[in-house]
């Protein structure tokens, strides 16, 4: 059986979803577990991601590869010079990771590290989101370039060579 076709009749908010939707998540899912694989060594956690993120820069890598993931996060999560509803939905762990996420957002921070070390705690969080059902809440409402930003984010960093 089709486990796509499944979903659609066991979860019926699933077969809401539109195919680009449907595959946004599926690519979410294969990226960060390479990723998680390759680059945090199979366990992610901020601190492993916040390591990483010194490393590339210890390397020469800067964020540039990752100003449009950046640019749209901070959109929807910071408007009027206010944070959004939105910013809370990720549900962060450590207050630290939520203060580090904000002072980029909001330009406050901008050494290199913290902004991809940002970028990568809000991409973690909506992994956690995805695998420990928070997402499936409120049925990917609104989740389709949350993925699609993600995945461009993750893919730009798995082309990073000299890491591993």
């Amino acid at each position: 059986m089709n486990p796509i076709e499944w979903l659609c009749r066991y979860e019926q908010e699933f077969n809401h979803l539109s195919h680009e939707e449907r595959d946004a998540i599926m690519h979410f899912s294969l990226l960060w577990s390479l990723f998680e694989c390759k680059k945090l060594g199979m366990g992610a956690n901020t601190q492993k991601i916040k390591a990483l993120a010194e490393k590339w820069v210890d390397m020469g890598q800067n964020p540039e590869a990752f100003v449009q993931s950046l640019a749209y996060f901070q959109n929807r999560y910071l408007q009027n010079n206010n944070f959004t509803d939105n910013l809370g939905h990720l549900h962060p762990r450590q207050n630290a990771d939520l203060e580090l996420v904000k002072a980029v957002l909001c330009a406050k921070n901008g050494a290199p590290a913290d902004i991809i070390a940002a970028l990568f705690i809000i991409i973690y969080r909506l992994r956690n989101n995805l695998f420990h059902g928070a997402k499936w809440a409120y049925h990917f409402r609104d989740q389709l370039d949350n993925f699609n930003h993600a995945n461009i984010a993750l893919m730009a960093a798995l082309e990073i060579q000299g890491d591993e």
